[in-house]
């Protein structure tokens, strides 16, 4: 259940772990997605209806599952674009009146630990110990926790921003590839040497130019 407190959303304990169940762990950057949806849900609103709220995000690291979940935004649906900028922002429009945000973390937002950053090197390295990889993920969940009792204008700025909103989802048919066999979204088909191939194996011909 989303309460409202202190005049902005958080999120009750069931909630998150709810979150951190469909992610698989709780870590900073989920955290930071958690406070991103509940501006997107206070400033734009919930899903009422297939795509009626549509979301843009600027990368892939973990705090997009969140918006899922939480938002209603995502792949499956096709209300949910991803756009490879390697940014902690978003984008939300409401297709009822044409509202929409931007909203995007603000620069060292999260604050430096030096431990935590020799910690996550070391286990990233593969070179922690077991001692060093609970003390990380201590401090790991630690750090996912404060964010989410930071109050959101501190970890992000958000704008009213213009421009339509990515078009609706379509259905598109499949052409078969004819070097894999496998079918392939009409869109996604590229020709090479008269042949109709899927992206992967229009490449492989590329390199091999054959």
């Amino acid at each position: 259940m989303i309460e409202q407190h202190e005049g902005a959303r958080a999120l009750d304990d069931e909630t998150v772990e709810r979150v951190v169940a469909f992610h698989g762990h709780m870590c900073p950057g989920l955290a930071m997605g958690i406070q991103a949806s509940l501006i997107a849900l206070r400033e734009i609103g919930a899903h009422a209806m297939d795509e009626e709220v549509v979301a843009a995000v600027e990368t892939d690291m973990c705090g997009v599952d969140a918006i899922q979940f939480l938002t209603g935004c995502t792949f499956g649906k096709g209300n949910l674009v991803h756009r490879d900028y390697g940014k902690n922002a978003y984008t939300f429009w409401r297709r009822s009146d044409g509202k929409a945000i931007r909203i995007s973390g603000r620069p060292a937002a999260w604050g430096r630990d030096p431990e935590h950053e020799d910690l996550f090197k070391k286990v990233r390295l593969g070179a922690a110990s077991d001692d060093e990889r609970e003390r990380f993920q201590q401090l790991h969940v630690a750090r996912a926790r404060a964010i989410l009792e930071t109050p959101p204008e501190e970890l992000f700025e958000w704008r009213e921003v213009r421009g339509a909103p990515p078009r609706r989802a379509r259905i598109h048919s499949s052409v078969v590839c004819a070097d894999c066999g496998e079918g392939t979204m009409e869109i996604r088909i590229r020709r090479f040497q008269g042949r109709e191939l899927c992206p992967e194996c229009f490449e492989e011909a590329l390199a091999s130019g054959l």
